[in-house]
């Protein structure tokens, strides 16, 4: 983790912290306390996540985590926040790839994309699996689905399948919302994604899209 705003990635969204440190070593010391977080969620499930097992693990007197994340909800809170950021950033990149390639199957190329994404983020499975998101980070999950509908939106435009228009991105916010359910049963049933829901997800997504392009002229 090289940057304490993204657990496993250098994803732009901000951490909510209690403060925010300002130099070099400070920031160090969060991505570390974070690193040490997200193994003990992994380990040992989200209700390990105190500032006294996180501190121990990350090498560093409990005061001086207090300064940034004084409790569980705040750890929470910053681990979710790297999470989203990291799959935003993925999105990113898949908007600009779009722009420059050819898909057949745009669907599949996002589906093979974040489930890919789901098995190695152990981290984030164990977090939105756990049930113990906080209120913070329910909001912010919502608004980050609405960030990825807008991604979905900038990929079908790229390929040039739709024109745009406000029911194109209630659409897209549909087929996330849809995607995103079937993503995490297919996870909590298999770590590895259980293929017969993904394939299942990949058919009523194309079906879906499919019949959204054809609305338009």
């Amino acid at each position: 983790m090289g940057d304490p705003a993204s657990p496993g990635s250098g994803g732009s969204r901000p951490v909510p912290l209690r403060r925010t440190p300002q130099q070099a070593r400070s920031k160090a010391r969060l991505a570390r306390v974070l690193q040490a977080a997200e193994r003990v969620l992994v380990a040992e499930g989200v209700q390990a996540l105190t500032t006294t097992r996180v501190a121990a693990e990350a090498k560093v007197s409990v005061g001086s985590l207090y300064q940034y994340l004084p409790d569980r909800d705040a750890i929470i809170d910053a681990l979710a926040a790297g999470y989203l950021a990291r799959l935003e950033a993925a999105m990113d990149d898949l908007v600009r790839a779009a722009a420059a390639e050819h898909w057949d199957d745009p669907v599949g190329v996002l589906i093979d994309a974040y489930a890919a994404i789901y098995r190695t983020e152990h981290g984030f499975r164990a977090l939105w699996f756990g049930s113990s998101l906080t209120e913070r980070t329910r909001a912010a999950d919502r608004e980050h689905k609405r960030r990825m509908a807008d991604g979905v939106r900038r990929v079908l435009l790229a390929l040039g399948t739709v024109r745009d228009d406000e029911m194109l991105g209630r659409a897209c916010h549909a087929a996330v919302l849809a995607a995103d359910a079937l993503a995490q049963e297919a996870f909590r049933r298999d770590p590895e994604g259980d293929p017969g829901l993904l394939d299942e997800a990949r058919l009523m997504l194309r079906g879906y899209l499919t019949d959204v392009a054809a609305r338009r002229p």
